[in-house]
C-alpha cells in the first residue's frame, strides 16, 4: 500500500473540497428553489397568517386558533343583531350584505387550514417537475412564469393594502370633519358604524373597542384573501408555464433540422423529446385537476357566496344612493369591487389554462408530424386525440372556470338584484 505524505493528504482535501464546491455552484445555478424564488411574498403573507403549511409550531396553530375565533366572532355578532332588532327586509339585506362578505374570510381561512398537507403536497409536486427540467430554454421559461407569479402577488397585495385602507378610514372620516366642523360626537358615532352588529354591550361607550375588533377582521380576512388567491393564483400559472414547456418540446423534437436527416440517433432523439413532451403535458393535468379537487367543496360554496354577496352588495349601493348615506355607499361600492375583482381574476385564470392546453394540440397538429418516422406519429396522435377534447378547469361538473362563467355569474347576480329591486317599488 502506497504511503501518503500529509502534504499530498492536505492536497487531496482540497481538490475534494473544491470540486464539492463547483457542483454546489453548478446546482444552485440550475436548479430552481420554488419556495423561496417564486413564492417568496406569498410565503410571507401566508407566515403573517399562520397558514404556510411548512413546520407548523405551537405558537403557529395558537395563532390560527387566534384569528380564526376573530373572524368567526365577527360574523357571529353581525346575525346577534337579529336578537336585539325588527326583522324587516332591508334590516335583513342590510346584515347579510355585510355578513356573507366576512364569512368569504372564514371559509378561506379554514379551506386553507385543512387543506394544509394538500398545498405542501402540490408545492412539493411542483417543486419535483422544476428539478427535473435540464434545458436552459426551459428553464428561462419556468422562470419567467415564477416572475409572473411575482408580479400579480405585488400588484393583487398592493390593491388589497389600498383596499384594506379605504375600508378602515371610512368610520373615521366622519369624526374627522366632525372635529373641524364641530358636530356632534353622537351624530358622529352614529354614521360610522356602518356594519350592524350586537355586542350586547354600550357601543357607544365601547366605539375604540368595537373598532378595534372591525379593523382586526379586515386587516386579517384581507390577507387571507390576498395570500391564498395569489397561491392558487400562482399554481395556476405554472401550470401554463408546463403547458408551454410542453408546446416547446413538440417544436423542438420536430425541427427541420431533426426532418432533415432522420437516423438512427435522430430518430432516438425525436421519440425522447415528443416522449417528455406528452410526459409533461400530463403532469399539467394532473396537477390542475390535484388543484382543484383539493379545494372543489370550498370552491363551491365560494361561488355560491360570490353570486348571492354581489346581488345584495349592489342593492346596498342603490339602497344607500337613494337615502343618501355616503359613508354605507362607499363601503357597499367597494365590497362590489372587491367581488367583481375576485370573480374575474378565478375565471380569467381558468380561460388560460384552457387556452394553453389547446396551444398544445395546435402544435402537435401545426408541426411536420407526417415527416416523423411512424412511432413518433403515433406518439402526436396521442397529443392530437387528447388536444380534441378541450382541457377545462372544471368545479364538481358544475362550473367551468372561463370569461363565460364569469359573465354567467354576473348575469344571475344582476338577476336576483333586478327582482329584489322590483319587489321592494
Amino acid at each position: 500500500m502506497k504511503h501518503i505524505t500529509p502534504r499530498e493528504l492536505k492536497t487531496k482535501r482540497l481538490r475534494l473540497r473544491n470540486s464539492d464546491l463547483n457542483v454546489q455552484f453548478l446546482y444552485s445555478h440550475s436548479m430552481i428553489c420554488i419556495e423561496t424564488q417564486h413564492f417568496h411574498l406569498n410565503r410571507i403573507l401566508l407566515l403573517a397568517i399562520g397558514l404556510w403549511p411548512y413546520p407548523i409550531s405551537k405558537f403557529v396553530r395558537l395563532q390560527i386558533i387566534l384569528f380564526s375565533g376573530i373572524l368567526t366572532s365577527f360574523v357571529i355578532f353581525q346575525f346577534t343583531a337579529f336578537i336585539t332588532t325588527k326583522c324587516t327586509v332591508d334590516f335583513i339585506i342590510k346584515v347579510f350584505s355585510t355578513a356573507i362578505i366576512f364569512n368569504f374570510y372564514v371559509i378561506i381561512y379554514n379551506m386553507f387550514w385543512i387543506n394544509t398537507h394538500h398545498v405542501r403536497n402540490l408545492l412539493k409536486q411542483l417543486q419535483c417537475i422544476c428539478n427535473e427540467l435540464k434545458d436552459e430554454n426551459e428553464l428561462a421559461i419556468i422562470k419567467k412564469y415564477g416572475y409572473n407569479t411575482r408580479r400579480c402577488t405585488a400588484i393583487i397585495t398592493l390593491l388589497a393594502i389600498c383596499s384594506i385602507l379605504f375600508a378602515i378610514l371610512i368610520p373615521i372620516w366622519p369624526q374627522i370633519f366632525g372635529t373641524v366642523l364641530h358636530i356632534n360626537q353622537s351624530r358622529i358615532q352614529n354614521q360610522a358604524i356602518q356594519i350592524t352588529t350586537e355586542y350586547f354591550i354600550d357601543q357607544e361607550k365601547y366605539i375604540f373597542l368595537i373598532f378595534l375588533h372591525t379593523n382586526a377582521v379586515l386587516c386579517i380576512g384581507g390577507t387571507t384573501m390576498t395570500a391564498t388567491g395569489t397561491m392558487i393564483l400562482g399554481c395556476f400559472i405554472h401550470a401554463c408555464g408546463m403547458f408551454h414547456i410542453a408546446s416547446y418540446r413538440i417544436e423542438q423534437a420536430m425541427s427541420t433540422k431533426m426532418l432533415k436527416n432522420i437516423n438512427l440517433k435522430n430518430q432516438t432523439m425525436i421519440n425522447k423529446k415528443i416522449f417528455y413532451a406528452v410526459e409533461i403535458h400530463r403532469k399539467a393535468m394532473k396537477f390542475i385537476d390535484m388543484l382543484i379537487s383539493s379545494f372543489e367543496g370550498s370552491f363551491l360554496l365560494l361561488i355560491m357566496f360570490c353570486v348571492i354577496s354581489l346581488s345584495l352588495n349592489i342593492f346596498a349601493v342603490f339602497y344607500n344612493a337613494s337615502l343618501g348615506n355616503k359613508e354605507a355607499l362607499l363601503l357597499h361600492l367597494s365590497f362590489v369591487f372587491a367581488i367583481y375583482l375576485y370573480m374575474f381574476l378565478t375565471n380569467y385564470i381558468g380561460q388560460e389554462v384552457t387556452n394553453y392546453s389547446n396551444n398544445v394540440y395546435s402544435t402537435a397538429y401545426n408541426v411536420r408530424w407526417y415527416m416523423a418516422p411512424l412511432h413518433t406519429q403515433k406518439m402526436i396522435l396521442f397529443i392530437l386525440q387528447k388536444g380534441s377534447i378541450t382541457f377545462d378547469v372544471n368545479i364538481a361538473g358544475l362550473f367551468v372556470m372561463s370569461l363565460q362563467c364569469f359573465a354567467t355569474l354576473t348575469k344571475a347576480s344582476m338577476s336576483y338584484f333586478t327582482f329584489m329591486y322590483s319587489t321592494q317599488q
